[in-house]
């Protein structure tokens, strides 16, 4: 099979297209022929060596992505034989292997992708969607809230923005360049703002004290400005600080009784049960599958890997970044 793979640590560049031998399931194990592998922030942090919330260190040479969609083709001992040949979408957890034509995961870790879901879109929800959902469960939007939303054209961001618009909120996206406002306006923002516009806060003024919940996942001064607008009683999530950059360790200015950092443990605790990741990728595609959610998707062939992370990390992309093999 062809597969990306990382040999060293460092740019995106050592993101090599080569074939490598076919994996095999183990028992209780499915084989997917994939048809999709999303590519995460994170995945940029891990291709430079940074550790990431990965409980062992990255071993190298390796195939990234953790991600993917496709068709069951092979199935190990003791494994389902219903299963062979369904269309099905995973997320492999803390295993690579998702950058390749074919991928070996745990057979429980599966979902079938709901018919009128694309694999790049499933592979949209699994992920992206998941972390979506749970981090509206930390302040579900209504009517009466006025939602803003930082880097609004992004995966996430997109979500965030269908989800506060189907609530009833009136829904102001936050993103940079003309053709990113234009998404975010699509996605059913009533206010997109470019921030690359030098005024850009100036057109928040009127929304000062009135904004109820944020959605952030950028930090720095979008951070500061966004706690500046914020209702008295406003709610102010964060799940990332990506204009800080992935390697810096402080995180956003977080106001005590406020801001609820949502990342690692609060999430699951907060989505419950006994396996509370599937129950939010469950609750991710329900809402696609229903209509409500409509994942944007950037997508680049498999071979361009390393462009797909340039893009990624130079903020060129739309959507959720996914490899088509």
């Amino acid at each position: 099979m062809h597969a990306v793979r990382l040999h060293a640590f460092g740019p995106a560049e050592n993101l090599t297209y080569e074939e490598i031998e076919d994996p095999r399931p183990g028992p209780g194990q499915v084989r997917i022929a994939v048809r999709a592998a999303g590519v995460h922030l994170l995945d940029t942090a891990l291709r430079e060596g940074v550790q990431g919330p990965a409980p062992t260190p990255l071993t190298l040479p390796t195939v990234p992505g953790r991600e993917v969609a496709g068709v069951v083709d092979a199935l190990g001992d003791g494994t389902p034989p219903h299963l062979l040949g369904r269309h099905v979408v995973t997320h492999l957890g803390f295993a690579p292997g998702g950058y390749a034509e074919l991928a070996v995961t745990d057979a429980t870790r599966l979902h079938e992708i709901p018919r009128n879901l694309d694999h790049a879109q499933a592979v949209a929800m699994i992920g992206t969607g998941r972390t979506a959902m749970g981090i509206v469960q930390f302040a579900e939007p209504g009517p009466t809230d006025t939602v803003l939303v930082p880097a609004a054209a992004g995966g996430i961001g997109t979500l965030l923005v269908q989800y506060a618009r189907n609530a009833g909120a009136t829904v102001i996206g936050l993103a940079g360049g003309p053709a990113k406002t234009t998404h975010v306006t699509a996605a059913g923002a009533h206010l997109a703002i470019d921030y690359t516009d030098p005024a850009w806060t100036e057109r928040l003024d009127a929304h000062r004290g009135r904004i109820t919940v944020v959605y952030d996942g950028v930090g720095g001064d979008i951070t500061r400005t966004a706690l500046d607008l914020l209702a008295p009683d406003g709610r102010h999530i964060v799940f990332g600080w990506s204009s800080q950059g992935i390697r810096d360790t402080s995180r956003p200015h977080l106001v005590e009784g406020v801001s609820t950092n949502v990342l690692g443990p609060a999430m699951l605790e907060k989505a419950g049960g006994p396996d509370p990741l599937r129950t939010l990728e469950l609750r991710a595609l329900t809402e696609a599958a229903e209509g409500r959610l409509t994942p944007t998707v950037h997508r680049f062939p498999l071979a361009e890997a390393a462009a797909a992370h340039r893009a990624l990390q130079n903020r060129n992309t739309i959507g959720k970044v996914v490899l088509e093999p």
